[in-house]
């Protein structure tokens, strides 16, 4: 199994910026995609960025419009995600979920971001 925490929530004046980590432990080597969610009060959670284990191929969606960033460091199985130009609509929780080969899935319990106007 994979375990995941993550760190780096908190507040935030619109437009500013904020990282968030994600730190795995476990069976990290069955891990072939990382990725971050939200989920803001009263919506569904949704899909914010992916990045594979191997290569530098993201994928952030798309209405984000270039303000997010997903990045990784293996070596110290960690995942990223820079949050610039941040609006109070990006308040939400941010999870942490990955794939591990064999159809296996992880999250994370989620890290709360409060972006005040």
């Amino acid at each position: 199994q994979v375990q995941l925490v993550e760190s780096g929530g908190g507040l935030v004046q619109a437009g500013g910026s904020i990282r968030l980590s994600c730190t795995m432990s476990g069976r990290t080597f069955d891990v072939h995609a990382m990725d971050w969610f939200r989920q803001a009060p009263g919506n569904e959670r949704e899909f914010v960025a992916r990045i594979w284990r191997s290569g530098d191929t993201t994928n952030v969606a798309d209405f984000l419009e270039g303000r997010f960033t997903i990045s990784k460091d293996l070596a110290k199985n960690t995942l990223y995600l820079q949050m610039s130009r941040l609006k109070p609509e990006d308040t939400a929780v941010y999870f942490c979920h990955t794939f591990q080969f064999g159809g296996a899935e992880a999250w994370g319990q989620g890290t709360q971001v409060t972006v005040s106007s």
